[in-house]
């Protein structure tokens, strides 16, 4: 198991390795982003073909195309995402007397002024965004006063931009005005211009529409990565965790056992100190006599077999006599019986002494109550307590 873990880890890692390596590789930029949606101003100049051979022949320029030197057309226009936009086109120009107008010569000057509105359409939502090269057409309404005759105008258009940059772009196109409501001519009328954008708003082409979707794509399965490596962590941390928690619980168990072992042992050291009695002295003594011998030489055997025991040598009087002339007394009845098993050869270190006095009876026969010998006895002691195993 910890083995395929490990085979797991190296290969997530494997690809984790190639999945970053590849998104470094891919960023969007710039070029990966279109203008949907703008204002265009333009400026430039228009040419009039009103020579009744326009629609038949367009190219001819000789005789029959107008102009002026200076600027001379000026649009305002919004576009939108879909591709089609709305433009409003005042042009100027001037009928040269001597060209070619409605099939005849133009005898004198004469002014031409248009107003127009035109929808067009975007062609590249239909072959595809170029960058550069941006074709329309279009159609519109519009009025025209040319050659002394206003009349009201469909109009068609078909023209390209050339882009420069986000802002900048050079604008050609030819529109074909045909006359309503009366007589007057139908003509062409060509334009070029530079174009400023304005208000643009940008989206991505399907170029790069598509790169974000691999971009998407890729940060899926990075994610999909960094959650297996975060699972294996886990896996791990879990499985570490449970071991640690394992091992713990051992230790406690061990500690448990150890403690219990240890109170067992003790209660059993308990029960044979207390097994053996205590040392009893004689009134007025601190003499050990033969039985008190036995009981010490007993505890000694109990010391040497467990050399990890330590007791308290505890030693009293009864209440008869002065209370100070008594805790002298216990004092000496517990060096008695701390030196006797010190010449037994137990190291006085394991061996801790208290003297109680009459401070510390072991039944009613205080001062006040009378006793009998027998009674009396029991509080003349050296009694022992185990303080330390281990």
């Amino acid at each position: 198991m910890k083995r395929y873990a490990l085979h797991f880890l190296a290969a997530t890692l494997i690809v984790a390795h190639s999945v970053y390596s590849q998104e470094e590789d891919l960023q969007l930029t710039s070029k990966d982003s279109i203008v949907q949606s703008s204002w265009m101003f333009s400026i430039g100049y228009n040419f009039v073909d009103d020579s009744g051979d326009a629609f038949n022949d367009f190219t001819t320029i000789k005789d029959q195309w107008n102009a002026v030197a200076f600027p001379s057309r000026i649009s305002i226009g919004r576009y939108f995402k879909s591709g089609i936009g709305i433009e409003a086109i005042g042009t100027y120009n001037n009928y040269k007397e001597g060209n070619i107008i409605d099939g005849d010569v133009n005898p004198e000057d004469i002014s031409y002024f248009g107003l127009d509105t035109r929808l067009s359409y975007d062609l590249n939502k239909i072959i595809g965004q170029t960058g550069f090269f941006d074709p329309y057409i279009g159609a519109g309404l519009g009025y025209t006063d040319a050659n002394n005759v206003g009349r009201g105008t469909y109009n068609a258009v078909v023209g390209f931009r050339t882009w420069f940059s986000d802002r900048w772009a050079l604008d050609f196109n030819s529109s074909g005005k045909w006359s309503f409501g009366n007589e007057a001519t139908n003509h062409i009328q060509h334009a070029a211009g530079v174009i400023y954008q304005f208000n643009i708003k940008k989206g991505l082409s399907k170029k790069g529409q598509e790169k974000l979707a691999l971009i998407e794509a890729m940060e899926k399965e990075k994610q999909r990565v960094n959650d297996s490596i975060a699972a294996a962590d886990r896996a791990r941390e879990e499985a570490a965790l449970a071991q640690r928690l394992a091992e713990e619980k051992e230790r406690a168990l061990a500690e448990k056992a150890r403690i219990e072992a240890e109170k067992r042992r003790r209660q059993l050291l308990e029960d044979k100190i207390k097994e053996l009695g205590h040392v009893y002295f004689n009134f007025d003594s601190h003499s050990l006599n033969n039985d008190s011998k036995k009981v010490l030489d007993g505890l000694a055997d109990i010391l040497k077999e467990n050399a990890d025991l330590k007791i308290k040598i505890a030693s009293g009087t009864d209440s008869r006599g002065p209370s100070s002339y008594n805790l002298g007394l216990s004092e000496r009845r517990v060096n008695s019986t701390k030196d006797y098993l010190l010449s037994l050869g137990i190291d006085a270190a394991r061996l801790s002494t208290e003297a109680y006095g009459e401070s510390n009876l072991l039944n009613e026969c205080d001062d006040s109550t009378y006793c009998s010998e027998a009674k009396h006895r029991v509080n003349r002691r050296s009694e022992f307590i185990v303080v330390q195993i281990r």
